[in-house]
């Protein structure tokens, strides 16, 4: 039966004049007449279509989007594997030419902590995403239990009638349900320990990464721990300066980075009697901050208590340092502390950076090398080192390096035990060649045989070595890192009115000298500081607006040159003379190079190979 077509006059009519058009229904067998009208050949369906009529279906290829969403539930369809946090803030390669800004060479060493400082945080952020899911699931099953059990008198649960016994039985052992694991992936925490001489920028990785990531960070020197009840400091005390670093913020802290320097001096020591209050005791009392425990920090009162809230004079809050652009508005990141107040700290999300020189550890490991990797039974000896993890008669950075060549057997050790290595290429004379370091090719049992517990090695799963600097990166390390040493002198010396310049072979001169004094990039400071002594304490309050340091200065041989305010050209004419003198004798010497390589000769000293290194210290032992 075919019904009667439903006129509408009052709509009919609104559509009046010229502009009228035409009106009609659209019948559908049992089903409820769809009425639309056109009006200027524009369809009128729905309200939604007049507000959005850019939209058309035609728009999306005739493809509707199948893809669904609900509150608390996994997303489908094109959105369902995106991350949940959505494109990363940082990356480890973002995370590296951060680095590059302030730390020059070490790229392998860079690469590994820009990877590891990456993924643990984006563990933590992990941890986060879980821990807000499953207060959402508990708050939804809270509310569908709220809703079931409504607040009625007439209203009764339904009893479900069991065997009593099954009921005791799920009830001490829980359903079959509970055995299946529905937990998400549990991600752990890895460690890290930078092996390496003093100066070569371990320190200065750790808190270069933690500045960028707006996390606090701690330092603390291992050498001064103790077991717990003898004189000296405990090892929970760099969680009291983490905490001390984040304002007393315990969230904040629990997602710190905490620095241990010198971890090489808790090692066992062999002694011979009495007991070793610094060796494997503080390794137990680390192992168990490292893998994660509850630290109480109580809060010391002042013995100064009418000291303001502020500070004492030319103090810091805490967590802050001199330079660190600390204002008044830092210390609202968290509340003062009071008196006597007891933080509870965890340290399962934070990251431990251990750092530390590792004198002898190169000799276990060319032991090792030359009686399984190379294939001798011989072992490497060398006489300037002592046995045991003691000292050496002469440091490390003191003998001569070896450069790994295209098809060595250096360079197949590299290829087989160090990840981000890349094939060594044949050198031209502009290009820093790559030594080898023993420390590259550390393993578990090397740091095992130097002194520490296997249960600690295990829990520091990142390792990485950094090299020695040449007499090339200390000379880039003065003038290329954002915070350069000459930037600092010459803004040290423009705040007094004076410009400080320096030629090139003084700084060819100051990073001789400094390479000779085996501290690293750290003897650059003390160099400047020698030399620059006489002009800091004459030129501020004088007639003295230029300072120049020359080659002959940099050398000692004369005081830093001083010129008035009229003798500008002079100094700069100085200045573009040694210069001239530099490259003239870079040319002289370039050919003098080329011409020995022609005729086959050998300039300089002689670098050995691994080979004849092994064979003459072998022999030697």
């Amino acid at each position: 039966m075919r019904r009667p077509p439903m006129r509408f006059p009052r709509l009919a009519a609104n559509f009046g004049g010229p502009q009228r058009s035409y009106l009609h229904t659209v019948y559908r067998p049992w089903r409820i007449p769809i009425t639309s009208c056109c009006y200027n050949s524009r369809s009128f369906s729905s309200i939604s279509a007049l507000l959005s009529s850019s939209f058309n279906r035609s728009d999306f290829t005739s493809q509707p989007f199948t893809g669904s969403y609900e509150a608390g539930l996994p997303t489908s369809g094109p959105l369902g594997s995106a991350p949940a946090f959505g494109a990363p803030r940082l990356t480890p390669r973002m995370l590296k030419q951060y680095l590059d800004q302030y730390v020059v060479g070490q790229d392998r060493a860079k690469k590994i902590l820009s990877v590891a400082v990456y993924n643990h945080y984006q563990r933590i952020m992990e941890l986060q995403r879980q821990e807000e899911a499953a207060a959402e699931a508990m708050a939804q099953k809270e509310r569908r239990e709220a809703m079931e059990a409504h607040p009625l008198d007439s209203h009764q649960r339904t009893i479900h009638i069991g065997s009593p016994m099954q009921d005791m039985i799920e009830s001490r052992l829980g359903r079959s349900s509970s055995f299946t694991d529905t937990s998400m992936t549990q991600l752990e925490k890895s460690n890290i320990l930078l092996l390496g001489p003093s100066g070569v920028g371990k320190t200065l990785m750790a808190k270069t990464l933690a500045r960028v990531l707006d996390v606090p960070f701690s330092m603390s020197d291992c050498t001064p721990f103790t077991q717990a009840g003898y004189i000296g400091e405990d090892a929970d005390v760099c969680v009291h300066r983490l905490l001390a670093a984040a304002n007393y913020d315990v969230e904040k802290a629990e997602r710190g980075i905490i620095c241990l320097d010198e971890v090489d001096k808790i090692a066992t020591a062999r002694v011979s009697h009495g007991k070793d209050v610094s060796g494997e005791g503080v390794q137990q009392a680390l192992l168990k901050i490292v893998e994660g425990t509850t630290i109480q920090v109580q809060v010391k009162p002042e013995k100064n208590s009418s000291r303001p809230a502020g500070g004492a004079p030319g103090s810091f809050p805490p967590g802050t340092a001199p330079g660190s652009g600390f204002n008044s508005s830092s210390t609202a990141s968290g509340p003062p502390p009071q008196k006597g107040e007891v933080y509870n700290v965890r340290t399962d999300n934070i990251l431990f950076i251990f750092s530390g020189a590792f004198v002898g550890l190169n000799k276990i490991i060319m032991d090792r090398i030359s009686k399984s990797s190379m294939g001798f039974g011989q072992p490497v000896r060398a006489s300037s080192i002592s046995s045991g993890n003691g000292s050496s008669s002469q440091d490390a950075s003191n003998e001569t390096p070896i450069p790994i060549a295209p098809g060595s057997e250096e360079e197949a050790l590299y290829k087989k035990y160090l990840p981000f290595f890349t094939s060594a290429t044949p050198l031209t004379s502009q290009e820093e060649p790559i030594y080898f370091n023993p420390l590259d090719l550390s393993t578990p049992a090397d740091l095992q045989k130097y002194g520490f517990i296997p249960e600690l090695v295990g829990r520091i799963p990142v390792t990485t070595a950094l090299s020695s600097l040449s007499h090339s990166l200390l000379l880039r390390i003065l003038t290329e890192p954002r915070n350069s040493l000459i930037t600092q002198y010459e803004t040290l010396f423009d705040l007094s009115g004076i410009k400080l310049s320096f030629t090139t072979p003084a700084l060819h001169k100051i990073a001789s000298n400094a390479l000779t004094m085996g501290t690293g990039a750290r003897a650059l400071r003390t160099e400047l500081e020698t030399i620059l002594s006489d002009a800091m304490f004459e030129a501020p309050g004088s007639s003295v607006k230029f300072v120049l340091v020359t080659e002959n200065v940099a050398d000692r041989q004369e005081k830093p040159i001083y010129f008035g305010r009229g003798q500008g050209s002079r100094f700069h004419s100085m200045i573009a003379a040694e210069e001239s003198d530099w490259e003239n004798k870079m040319q002289r010497d370039k050919k003098r190079n080329s011409t020995n390589h022609g005729n086959g000769h050998k300039s300089g000293s002689k670098v050995l190979s691994f080979a004849e290194y092994r064979n003459r210290a072998s022999t030697a032992g």
